[in-house]
């Protein structure tokens, strides 16, 4: 369930509000470090600040959600990991409009709570671990109230990670506690009005192969195409547990860094 075997390209068709979070937050993360102009007014103008809020800057509670810390690769690096994990089986169970609702929904949550606990707080914040979170929760109360909806192995899977994410919430250095926190819940509190009418998740499957009119498979350019390299699936399953592995030590975000404007 929560294992890619796509190609780049199928994953682009299959799950594009998934892919296109991730453009737009590649684009400006790239944009930030560069430091291009544009960037810089990216920055300045959307990075989460408190005090900013309580003087009606209020889309800052939402601008935050897609931006990274551009020091670094790290950050932007695995917030992308984890939401190639847990991102597409929720696009295809939920359908694209709920999708962006839970994502959205999540992050604003987590900042709208960040804000009522600090509101006069200067310190700077970014990042999509809310809203990531967010996806974590609705599967977390999936688990709870839709089990036949999440596999066995995939509930372990989300269980761990989500305890894992929360332990490190409380003793990793320069984390927002109520971005993970109440990232968290805001995804479980949506689980009861984005969880209806849903399918277990389904991988889908691969575009059959043009026949020829005989019946018989035929590919007119078979002999001008290069052998692709198939991992077997022990090292591929591999491969994932490392990535899964890497995205729970990044998962740090929201960033906070020290206030410069």
């Amino acid at each position: 369930m929560f294992f890619r075997t796509e190609s780049f390209k199928d994953f682009f068709r299959y799950y594009p509000v998934v892919s296109g979070i991730i453009v737009i937050q590649v684009v400006i993360w790239l944009l930030m470090y560069f430091e291009t102009s544009l960037g810089f007014t990216i920055l300045n103008e959307g990075i989460g600040m408190n005090a900013l809020v309580s003087q009606g800057e209020y889309w800052r509670l939402v601008t935050p959600i897609f931006l990274h810390d551009w020091q670094g690769i790290t950050h932007i690096l695995f917030n992308s990991f984890a939401l190639v994990l847990f991102g597409p089986a929720l696009e295809q169970m939920l359908g694209k409009v709920k999708f962006v609702i839970l994502y959205l929904g999540a992050g604003i949550f987590a900042n709208v709570f960040d804000y009522l606990i600090a509101m006069d707080s200067t310190t700077l914040s970014l990042g999509a671990s809310g809203a990531i979170y967010g996806i974590l929760g609705l599967i977390v109360y999936m688990i709870f109230f839709t089990p036949g909806l999440i596999d066995p192995a995939s509930r372990q899977l989300v269980l761990t990670y989500v305890m894992i994410g929360l332990v490190m919430t409380f003793i990793q250095p320069n984390v927002s506690v109520p971005g993970h926190v109440f990232g968290l819940v805001g995804g479980f509190s949506f689980g009861p009005l984005l969880v209806n009418n849903v399918n277990p998740y389904r991988r889908p499957r691969p575009r059959p192969r043009r026949m020829h009119q005989s019946g018989v498979n035929f590919d007119p350019n078979r002999w001008k195409k290069r052998r692709r390299f198939k991992l077997n699936g022990n090292v591929s399953a591999i491969l994932w547990w490392v990535l899964l592995i890497l995205a729970v030590i990044g998962f740090i975000g929201p960033v906070i860094i020290p206030f410069l404007r």
